[in-house]
């Protein structure tokens, strides 16, 4: 074949290269096809309602609880709604949730959207007054509703010091 070397040494290179590149492919696609779902990515319910996530698809979903919406049924589920003052998502989740879970307060979630509702297998709620995925943080200083260090002061208080 006139592609080959002459050379057999240069062929036997040749053939060693094709073989190791063979190889790391298929290395590469089993790691992937074994990683799977194992890669959980975070989403607020805005960037959640845009990525138009298939169903059953693991991720985790955070945001901060809406005042008013826990709802306790008799079955032990606990619905309730994480919002990012974009968007919100309807919460399921059947199990003991973490002492520090409270309305209006930051929570992540693991688990998927099934009919429209994200089914939680996991609720993590923040740890201290101080925590909130960075995530929600960008999202919610976009939405100008951020309140955190270094965040403008509102409205009303510049208004009320400047008349």
């Amino acid at each position: 074949m006139a592609w080959l070397p002459k050379s057999k040494k240069a062929r036997r290179r040749l053939a060693v290269v094709g073989v190791a590149g063979v190889v790391l492919i298929a290395a590469a696609g089993l790691v992937f096809y074994a990683l799977g779902d194992a890669v959980s990515l975070f989403y607020t319910p805005s960037q959640a309602e845009r990525a138009h996530l298939p169903t059953g698809r693991k991720i985790q979903l955070g945001g901060l609880v809406e005042k008013g919406s826990v709802v306790r049924h008799p079955d032990g589920a606990i619905e309730f709604v994480v919002t990012d003052n974009i968007a919100t998502a309807k919460v399921v989740f059947k199990g003991d949730l973490p002492d520090l879970f409270r309305e209006g307060q930051g929570v992540v979630t693991k688990g998927a959207y099934k009919g429209g509702v994200f089914e939680a297998s996991q609720v993590l709620a923040k740890h201290d007054e101080n925590y909130m995925p960075r995530e929600l943080q960008k999202s919610l200083k976009q939405s100008g509703e951020w309140r955190g260090k270094g965040a403008p002061p509102p409205s009303y208080e510049k208004s009320a010091a400047n008349p």
